[in-house]
């Protein structure tokens, strides 16, 4: 059973290595830190996950299709699909470090805008973290897609303000709001009876998850568990539970946000589920 485990961690990993990334820019490190030096930004702070907060100085660039989504495969570092779709459509950045945080950051949603550049219009979108930024110009950097990017020009220079390359821009976190969608769990490839891989997405409020714990509905000698059992968060968000022993479904999930909220989808993920399969639940954050 072990080896089941194993293969199927392996083939995660090399998974993660296939999924598009942001690409390098082009800048010189030591002007960008003066440009921020002396606004009290700390690449390491946490200012990131205050609300409607101040307007933080960041830089943006953006990557892909001029009108995509970013990655060529509408993917990405945090796991989530078809980011061209409802409810994303391709308004997604990759985020570095103090936006992505290690994946937790993923599903944050941000508003955005710019002012500086003579082909911004200065009104905010908002965009969800659905990458991560690997090469960072700035404290913050949000390496947007090229559909987000181009909202933040005038009405008909989108082209030209892509043109520009580098912008600065101004950001503050937003709680996400994803009309109609309940909290979703999507199975991921490779899962098995005894390693278990699962995509977390679609969550209001935060858009984020900090931790997930997986309940199975009874013991392999039949009592109900009434345990919850720590996942590991395997990369971007999805998580994973490796076992030494056939995982007994359906399952119940519980999740819990940065908030320290925590939701139970109970019996999501039903006795006979297949790998690669979607399963909404019944909960959201409200």
């Amino acid at each position: 059973m072990g080896s089941l485990s194993s293969l199927a961690a392996a083939a995660v990993f090399l998974s993660l290595l296939a999924v598009g990334h942001c690409a390098a820019a082009d800048f010189n490190a030591t002007d960008a830190d003066a440009d921020f030096a002396g606004n009290g930004v700390d690449f390491n702070s946490s200012d990131a996950a205050v609300y409607w907060g101040p307007w933080t100085k960041a830089r943006a660039t953006w990557y892909g299709q001029p009108n995509g989504a970013g990655p060529d495969d509408n993917g990405g570092a945090c796991g989530f699909k078809h980011t061209n779709q409802y409810p994303f459509m391709s308004m997604t950045s990759c985020g570095n470090q103090p936006l992505f945080k290690d994946g937790k950051g993923c599903g944050s949603c941000y508003k955005i805008r710019c002012t500086k550049d003579k082909s911004c219009s200065g009104r905010s979108e908002t965009v969800i973290i659905t990458d991560m930024n690997y090469y960072p110009v700035a404290p913050f950097h949000f390496d947007l897609s090229g559909t987000a990017f181009g909202r933040l020009a005038k009405p008909g220079l989108n082209d030209k303000l892509r043109h520009s390359g580098i912008i600065d821009i101004e950001f503050t976190r937003v709680p996400c709001e994803f009309p109609g969608l309940k909290i979703g769990f999507h199975v991921e490839e490779y899962s098995n009876p005894v390693y278990f891989a699962v995509l977390v997405e679609y969550e209001d409020g935060d858009g984020d998850v900090v931790q997930v714990d997986l309940m199975e509905s009874k013991t392999a000698h039949g009592p109900p568990t009434g345990r919850w059992t720590p996942m590991r968060e395997s990369w971007g968000s999805i998580w994973r539970l490796d076992t030494n022993h056939r995982l007994q479904a359906p399952f119940s999930i519980r999740i819990r946000n940065e908030s320290g909220k925590t939701l139970v989808a109970n019996n999501v993920i039903p006795a006979n589920w297949r790998p690669n399969t979607f399963y909404r639940s019944f909960v959201q954050y409200s």
